[in-house]
């Protein structure tokens, strides 16, 4: 839909206010002028909204407030901002609408309240102004709503805005968890629904930055192989502009991959064990004494430490150039219940006790973890050549007076009760002293803000991951100052990791069509059945651990392995190079060496390939996946079930990176002639598969065997698709 908002004003009292006061910045602006222009020529309701898509904690809310202001100088008189079910987050809500509209308060032209505490005998002088409403997405939150349209017969009657806030949340009509309740989520839904029919030409905006319920949902109504699903779709899309500030998805998932970027030392791999240990106290595996020392929670510690000396290193060079020493953040997410919560809290408080004691006594112990963490965090610190490196010397008496004059303090917050203690006066999350730890669950995901965060401990480990669940729980992402990212830290599993790296590209890829214009289309969900047949998949029933991404052009190989040992596999070593050779004699070939063989082939190699290969704990190559992916690419092409091929042999390539990761490049672009240009170019209808016959030598940190290495690459010609290897349910 093309929409022009020139006919819009912006001088209107309200939003000239707002715009004056926050200096919007023209793409954001813009955005909000071209939302107002769609809410009033489209016909919205609560099942063809308007939506506001943003990413998580980028500005969604400024952007809807703005909406707000133009909606109050266009005829609308009442939104009714429905919000997330916490006391946390309709707190944080109220104090923010009241600093944003303060002056239109101060004369009176705006009532704000929170519909569970407003007045019983609201007079004609007060339903004469602008009205802003609270209400939590709760069953009585609801009924009270509804109780004062009917009291108030006047508010009928006025133009009506709803912005829905969080909108996947308990918004959606109906849901797949049963642990969801989905009778009250349908509950909530039909109230809104009643609600709206007694109202005069209300209009509807969503706003979320995890929308995948609200576009995925599938209508009743069969489809064919590679039937593209047309969900119950809203009436129009905006992107939330995101601003030059913003960390997301984007640093921790991709330019982490680059050698050298200060992303590239932001993750750091916890095992399995250290997240039993952080299930209950255990005092077989944790001893209290040999907290500093212990092997088993090496990660742990590593993680308390370096927030320690990451906000040492950051207020020692604020106080250097003369500005206000900050206050940081440090999330501990591994757990829901409340035991495992006041058992962490101990443990934490453990380590700032004997951490305490040390650093009194300046043991070589305590010099040792300090060391380590410098060494750890300067490495990111030294690649803002405008930001000084502190010297050792300087930190280590940061930290050690930081902990002589008790800085730290750890908090569990994992109810409403919690919660609303912590909140200070806007509503959000209180740094008592210059280095706060946070332990919790759900209730520290959506909405609720923490300020300058530099330490993410995350362990949430279901048997099935939710997208927009584990996306909302990513607290690290949001305006960051790059000096603060450059002592960020985030620590989980391999495994972990690598379903939030999947969610990462899915919601990349989604906000990517919108930007082409493309969303119209919508997106191919694909799985693989028990018949071996690639079938359409219902997107509500992906299972986030088996999800690919697959777009043009990418890549997929396996990454983190050892090979078996040289008895064991050179055998099959000849056999594959029996069947490559075989293939190449019986195939046409390009001049850039790639050949044509049948995907039936290349399945048999990589059935080979997959029998030489010993996937490291976290990492994963499931063949079953890499078939059903060519048997999807392959029948894509209208030429048949074909796959080009590319080999390349005696290569050298080392099990390890320099900075210690595992090798994920063993193909190289080159200037043209490289296997990764050659199977890109030749990847048009057809996919292609990079063989790399390694050597394998001990020296370079492998069993001193040959082995293959595969490489997948998608060809140009296939649409954005989402491929789950295994589903929820039938």
């Amino acid at each position: 839909m093309t929409v022009t908002f020139q006919h819009l004003k912006t001088n209107g009292a309200f939003f000239k206010y707002l715009n004056k006061k926050n200096q919007y910045k023209q793409p954001v602006r813009e955005c909000m002028l071209r939302t107002m222009a769609k809410l009033q020529d489209a016909d919205t309701t609560e099942h063809r909204p308007g939506m506001l898509l943003g990413k998580i904690q980028s500005g969604k809310t400024r952007t809807f407030i703005g909406v707000m202001g133009l909606a109050y100088d266009h005829d609308f008189d009442l939104v009714i901002l429905l919000t997330k079910g916490t006391n946390a987050l309709v707190k944080q809500t109220y104090a923010r609408l009241h600093e944003e509209f303060e002056g239109a308060i101060e004369q009176d032209a705006l009532q704000v309240f929170d519909i569970m505490n407003m007045p019983e005998n609201l007079r004609k002088y007060e339903l004469s102004q602008k009205l802003a409403l609270i209400v939590k997405k709760e069953t009585h939150n609801l009924d009270r709503l509804q109780a004062v349209m009917e009291k108030y017969p006047a508010l009928q009657n006025k133009r009506v805005l709803f912005i829905d806030d969080e909108a996947d949340f308990a918004s959606v009509a109906y849901e797949y968890k049963r642990e969801q309740n989905v009778t009250q989520m349908r509950v909530i839904a039909s109230k809104i629904n009643n609600l709206r029919k007694a109202l005069d030409r209300p209009a509807f905006l969503q706003v979320t930055a995890t929308p995948y319920s609200l576009y995925l949902q599938p209508e009743e109504m069969k489809v064919h192989v590679g039937k593209v699903f047309e969900p119950i779709r809203p009436a129009f899309t905006e992107l939330v502009p995101v601003h030059d500030r913003y960390i997301g998805g984007g640093v921790y998932f991709d330019k982490s991959e680059k050698d050298g970027h200060l992303a590239s030392y932001l993750y750091h791999e916890v095992e399995e064990k250290e997240l039993e240990v952080m299930k209950k106290m255990d005092g077989r595996r944790v001893k209290m004494n040999r907290l500093l020392s212990q092997k088993n929670i090496t990660n742990i510690r590593k993680a308390v430490v370096n927030f320690i000396v990451g906000a040492s290193i950051r207020r020692f060079q604020q106080r250097m150039k003369g500005r206000r020493e900050q206050k940081y953040s440090f999330i501990i997410h591994t757990e829901r219940g409340k035991n495992a919560h006041a058992w962490q809290a101990e443990l934490i408080q453990g380590f700032e006790t004997l951490l305490t004691e040390a650093a009194r006594s300046e043991s070589e112990e305590f010099h040792r973890l300090v060391r380590e963490s410098y060494d750890d965090l300067i490495r990111s610190v030294e690649t803002l050549k405008k930001t000084p490196a502190p010297t050792f010397n300087d930190v280590y008496e940061e930290v050690r007076h930081s902990l002589d004059e008790e800085y730290i303090v750890n908090s569990v917050v994992n109810s409403e009760k919690d919660v609303t203690e912590l909140l200070d006066h806007k509503g959000e999350l209180k740094l008592r002293a210059p280095m706060n730890i946070f332990i919790g669950g759900q209730i520290l995901d959506r909405g609720v803000t923490i300020h300058n965060l530099i330490g993410f401990f995350y362990g949430r480990n279901p048997k099935s991951f939710l997208q927009d669940t584990v996306l909302q729980h990513s607290r690290m992402y949001g305006a960051r100052p790059v000096a603060d990212l450059a002592v960020t830290r985030f620590y989980t599993t391999q495994k972990i990791y690598g379903v939030m790296k999947r969610i990462h590209e899915f919601d990349r890829e989604l906000r990517d069509a919108f930007e082409r214009g493309g969303h119209h289309k919508g997106v191919v969900f694909i799985q693989r059945d028990l018949k071996d047949m690639i079938m359409p998949c219902n997107p509500n029933k992906i299972l986030l651990s088996s999800l690919t991404m697959i777009k043009p052009h990418k890549r997929m190989l396996p990454v983190g392995f050892q090979t078996g040992y040289k008895t064991h596999i050179e055998k099959t070593i000849r056999k594959i190079d029996q069947l490559i050779e075989k293939a190449r004699n019986h195939a046409c070939a390009t001049n850039d060496g790639a050949y044509l063989i049948p995907v039936t082939r290349a399945k048999e190699i990589l059935r080979l390939v997959h029998g030489t290969l010993e996937m490291e704990t976290g990492h994963d190559f499931h063949l079953d996946e890499y078939e059903g992916i060519l048997d999807y690419l392959g029948s894509e092409a209208q030429e048949g079930a074909f796959v080009w091929m590319i080999t390349k042999t005696n290569r050298q390539i080392r099990r390890f990176k320099q900075d210690g990761k595992f090798e994920n490049s063993p193909d190289t672009p080159g200037k043209g002639t490289g296997e990764l240009t050659v199977a890109r170019k030749v990847a048009q209808q057809q996919p292609a598969l990079i063989m790399l016959r390694q050597e394998g030598k001990k020296e370079h940190g492998w069993r001193g065997t040959p082995f293959w290495w595969p490489v997948l690459i998608a060809q140009a010609e296939t649409a954005p698709t989402v491929y789950a290897n295994k589903t929820l349910h039938d």
